[in-house]
């Protein structure tokens, strides 16, 4: 329970300051889709996500069939792109709170990992057009 308020109290701030942060002039237009799959608790969870203009949308569902969205902030650096978010679920589940990386793997596809305080730990999968 301590381990969960001092993940949100540290990771809200860092949220807040990342949605602020100004983007490239150049960010890329057309969506980027992703899918993800990881595991909370001994439960598989799920979710599916688009990034475009350094901003994201993840909708994903957690352990009890809880679904939600998550509003994500990405930070563009050359090879790898950090970003937070945060994000509401049903089920009682609440706010989520995550963060995470995604990599280039080639021209066209990326790769990335993350953490949701929901939906645990997942591994992504993307096309980048």
């Amino acid at each position: 329970m301590k381990i969960a308020i001092i993940t949100k109290t540290l990771l809200t701030p860092i949220c807040l300051l990342a949605l602020f942060t100004p983007s490239q002039a150049s960010a890329q237009l057309i969506p980027q889709p992703w899918v993800s799959v990881g595991g909370k608790d001994g439960d598989v969870t799920y979710a599916v996500g688009a990034r475009a203009l350094n901003f994201g949308v993840e909708v994903g569902i957690g352990p009890d069939s809880a679904t939600g969205v998550d509003v994500l902030k990405f930070i563009s650096l050359p090879v790898i792109s950090p970003y937070v978010g945060v994000g509401l679920y049903s089920e009682d589940k609440g706010v989520a709170v995550s963060g995470g990386v995604q990599v280039g793997a080639t021209d066209n596809v990326f790769v990335g990992a993350g953490y949701n305080s929901i939906r645990g730990f997942n591994g992504q999968l993307g096309i980048r057009f």
